[in-house]
């Protein structure tokens, strides 16, 4: 009985502490945390994020080492961003990171090393800041 008792106790213990503690968690747009919120994006208009292959002996095959991205407004400028080739199940092939210009519409990020084109299933582009 006091087997039970103790166990029970333990777990109201644990779980008010990880309730007390999640419940203390902070969701703004302004940082990382666990949780949901609302985002806005730095601008209305979609971005277009391409890349063209190039053949390499050395792979052997069809690689991609860059990236352009495109449909970029000044409310974005000078902002962080991250872009992110995936291949199956969602998995992360390479990722470029920098900072978007200070102007024009469009800007290209480089992958090194360059990613197999035949493995890539998707792109994926943040703007962060």
């Amino acid at each position: 009985m006091k087997r039970i008792l103790a166990a029970a106790m333990a777990g109201l213990f644990t779980f008010g502490g990880v309730y007390g503690l999640a419940a203390s968690l902070n969701v703004a747009t302004d940082g990382l945390g666990s949780g949901d919120a609302v985002v806005a994006a730095c601008q209305a208009g979609a971005l277009t994020a391409t890349y063209t292959s190039t053949y390499s002996a050395s792979a052997p095959g069809y690689t991609v080492a860059t990236v352009t991205v495109t449909g970029l407004t000044a409310s974005c400028y000078g902002k962080a961003y991250k872009i992110t080739l995936t291949g199956a199940a969602a998995a992360s092939l390479g990722e470029a990171t920098g900072t978007t210009p200070s102007s024009g519409s469009s800007f290209a990020a480089t992958f090194s090393p360059a990613v197999s084109a035949a493995s890539i299933t998707g792109v994926s582009v943040t703007i962060s800041g």
